[in-house]
């Protein structure tokens, strides 16, 4: 499905790239969104006077942050979206492929982070490194065919292939920092956002599906 967003579905993308992204500047809800970043401007203005969202300029933290009536009114549109366009199955089925990978993500995420013997990994064993980073490029090469699909689906999961890519390639180069990292568009931190995706398109709740998977 793939087509130029209109009012309506350009109100809803902003509001569900705040809704998977937690808090995030104008380019980044734009990459997230689909959208032009001249556009995304006007639209956060316009739902900030809706009581949908608000800026936050804290210290340690400044960017959109979604409100409730924000989350609401985004859970709806993105309700329909799927609705109208008939691929809710589909979708279902892609993210039952995603959670396979999801618990072997985690793992090598916390492979890189703390070695076996629960000390911390300090990176200077390569050998050690490089079987952790090897397993992650496996699992990209896994996923990449489920993010396919899923852009197939809903073009507005197109960008996450290409951002898993640049964050690997980022560590394959040596960029470490690109597995895991909080404040860069890490590996882990695009996964976990593709992953607020899935459950936020599908109207699952994550606490329900952490229920269910135990």
């Amino acid at each position: 499905m793939s087509r130029l967003p209109g009012a309506d579905d350009l109100v809803m993308r902003v509001l569900h790239a705040l809704r998977t992204k937690g808090m995030a500047d104008e380019e980044a809800v734009a990459q997230a969104a689909g959208v032009p970043t001249e556009q995304v401007g006007a639209v956060l203005e316009a739902q900030a006077q809706q009581g949908w969202v608000r800026y936050r300029d804290g210290s340690r933290a400044k960017g959109w942050m979604l409100l409730g009536a924000g989350r609401v009114e985004g859970e709806r549109l993105v309700a329909a979206e799927v609705d109208a366009s008939g691929v809710r199955s589909r979708i279902h089925e892609l993210y039952r492929s995603f959670l396979v990978l999801d618990p072997e993500l985690k793992a090598v995420c916390t492979d890189f982070q703390v070695r076996g013997n629960q000390t911390l990994n300090d990176h200077t064993d390569p050998d050690y490194d490089n079987e952790v980073i090897g397993r992650l490029a496996e699992i990209n090469q896994r996923v990449q065919p489920v993010v396919a699909q899923l852009s197939e689906a809903l073009d507005r999961f197109g960008h996450y292939g290409g951002r898993l890519d640049n964050a690997l390639n980022r560590v394959l180069s040596g960029e470490i920092d690109w597995f895991t990292k909080p404040s860069l568009d890490s590996y882990h931190e695009v996964w976990f956002e593709l992953h607020e995706d899935l459950l936020a398109t599908l109207g699952i709740d994550r606490a329900a599906e952490m229920a269910a998977e135990a």
